[in-house]
């Protein structure tokens, strides 16, 4: 039967691992469309198409976030056979998160690993005005502060008229949502951001520290809210090179055999998951240098992270120039 919620580029019923992508507020699943191709045979990718846009531009979108991360978990719940992982960009992070923190209080499965993309830190205020109250003019202007949509779509008039409702609606799911706070996960947790994002400065990323057990890594890369469009290679390669994945050839491993964090338990302990320590402790906030082409925007290589919730005071964020 098809599932409308995903699309799978290249179903696989038994991949090593499925990673799960959620798109940005407005997004549709195609802004995932290249991943498959940049991933391994033994990776299976699950773009998540939400109601209102692409292939279900018919179906009314969801104004809360709570119904939306409900309805999200019964469609994906099938495919929680495999170990898998969750990304999400902006309102994406946070649906990925919440996802997660869905199906622990269930008792389900739990992501290897949480990818979180230009998302702020759970519990952050929204920014002022409220968007989904705000004019049709004041949504387009938001959009257009963003550099994330078109120019030609900002001035085609009838392509604006579908487009703003959909944005008000996700604009409301970000904006009416109360985070509650639960103790911290034991997954851990990736966090990329733009240095020279205006809407999520990297500022607002420090808080993700306090939502993992286990460890928080976070990750600059050049450019504005939607870097994502111009680092889609480097965000998949950091993706599979915290999962344990990268330059490794054959087929599908036992769970069991799937690369463990450092310092983790034997395969199984800790929620069922592979590999992962019950309550294991964060690591010393440490700089890993990488190679050739990884920049920040005006100068400075791009920092990864590993941000320790037993420090004093929060790690240091090379911030490339942008406050």
């Amino acid at each position: 039967m098809i599932n409308p919620w995903l699309l799978r580029p290249r179903a696989d019923p038994a991949p090593e691992l499925r990673l799960f992508c959620i798109p940005y507020a407005g997004g549709a699943s195609s802004i995932y469309r290249r991943w498959s191709e940049l991933v391994p045979s033994r990776v299976e990718v699950c773009t998540v198409e939400l109601p209102g846009r692409g292939s279900r531009m018919g179906e009314a979108p969801f104004l809360r976030l709570t119904p939306l991360v409900r309805a999200l978990a019964q469609a994906v719940e099938p495919l929680l056979d495999r170990p898998f992982a969750l990304f999400g960009h902006s309102m994406g992070g946070l649906i990925a998160f919440e996802l997660t923190r869905w199906l622990r209080r269930r008792g389900g499965p739990a992501p290897l690993r949480l990818f979180v993309s230009a998302t702020s830190a759970p519990g952050t205020p929204p920014s002022l005005p409220l968007i989904h109250l705000a004019s049709d003019a004041d949504v387009k202007s938001k959009m257009r502060s963003l550099n994330g949509t078109p120019q030609e779509l900002l001035d085609n008039d009838e392509l604006m008229q579908l487009m703003i409702p959909i944005l008000r609606a996700d604009f409301s799911v970000l904006e009416t949502h109360e985070h509650r706070e639960e103790p911290p996960l034991d997954v851990p947790i990736s966090v990329f951001g733009g240095a020279r994002d205006r809407a999520v400065r990297p500022s607002a990323l420090d808080g993700w520290r306090d939502q993992s057990a286990v460890e928080t890594r976070l990750r600059l890369l050049p450019g504005d809210h939607f870097f994502i469009h111009g680092a889609a290679v480097e965000i998949v390669a950091d993706i599979l090179k915290d999962l344990g994945l990268e330059h490794r050839p054959g087929r599908a491993t036992p769970a069991a055999h799937l690369p463990r964090w450092p310092g983790a338990a034997p395969a199984g302990a800790g929620h069922g998951v592979p590999g992962r320590a019950a309550g294991a402790g964060h690591a010393r906030a440490r700089e890993l240098p990488h190679g050739e082409g990884a920049r920040v925007d005006r100068g400075g290589p791009a920092r990864d992270l590993v941000l320790a919730s037993d420090r004093p005071a929060a790690a240091r964020i090379e911030r490339g120039g942008n406050g």
